[in-house]
């Protein structure tokens, strides 16, 4: 399977931010990738209010993202907000095309760092998975990468691949914790991870800022742990070819799934 991570530096303008899908769904398509996966909070950039952004899944925004992977014969796999209950947002995964139609909220919110995601995003509860040309393929969100258990329910339910849009907030030792814990999930639930990250903001002559805007450093590994390929810190498309084989032989090798307790 041959999939795409493209790094964004999205910003506070959803209008704009389609135009970056459009252009990443194009390109993707044209590199022969059945899926183009965007990081979380493609939609708008944190550190601006997500309530006046926030829209449902049947909303215009989310439609454009259905018609540019109609239009580019992919699957997209791209980061938005929709609107809670309680007048907070759910942080969404939105996940279309060529038959998959299929949204995930984000489970495990960032209250670390300093920073308090809960304050204004309301949690999802369930995890999810896509079918992509009959594979399994697993969602997750940034902060959950801190959470082996959901990567191994998405392995043991099925999934040989799982997707982690994110938006990771720099700080000391951010990235080593970025490289480690994406290749620690990959061993954990013995499955290619792909994380696409929010490209640096000062790449493009943006700031940091306090809220987690990204460092880049996208990348792709495979069931033992091991980096495939991975990005720097501007935006950029990262293309890369999985053997599905090699989770059937990792998880002979090494079967963390049918051995835990717990």
């Amino acid at each position: 399977m041959r999939i795409t991570l493209a790094q964004i530096a999205s910003t506070a303008d959803p209008a704009h931010n389609l135009g970056l899908v459009e252009d990443g769904a194009q390109r993707a398509a044209a590199a022969g990738a059945a899926v183009v996966v965007f990081p979380e909070a493609t939609m708008c950039a944190f550190g601006h209010p997500l309530g006046p952004v926030a829209e449902p899944l049947d909303g215009p925004w989310a439609e454009r993202v259905r018609a540019i992977a109609a239009e580019a014969g992919i699957t997209v796999v791209a980061g938005m907000f929709t609107p809670a209950d309680d007048g907070r947002v759910r942080n969404t995964l939105i996940a279309t095309g060529r038959g998959v139609e299929t949204s995930y909220d984000k489970i495990h919110l960032f209250d670390a760092f300093g920073f308090a995601e809960s304050r204004t995003v309301a949690p999802g509860t369930k995890p999810a998975s896509i079918e992509v040309d009959g594979v399994q393929i697993g969602l997750a969100t940034c902060y959950d990468l801190r959470f082996p258990g959901l990567f191994q329910e998405l392995a043991g339910s099925g999934a040989t691949v799982i997707l982690v849009p994110a938006s990771w907030g720099a700080g000391p030792g951010k990235r080593e914790q970025w490289d480690l814990l994406v290749r620690a999930r990959a061993l954990d639930s013995t499955a290619f991870v792909a994380a696409c990250d929010q490209a640096d903001p000062t790449t493009v002559g943006g700031e940091a800022g306090k809220a987690p805007t990204g460092i880049g450093a996208s990348l792709a590994v495979g069931p033992l742990g091991g980096v495939i390929d991975q990005l720097g810190a501007e935006p950029g498309l990262l293309v890369v070819d999985l053997d599905l084989a090699a989770v059937e032989e990792a998880r002979k090798a090494v079967p963390v799934l049918a051995n835990r307790r717990f």
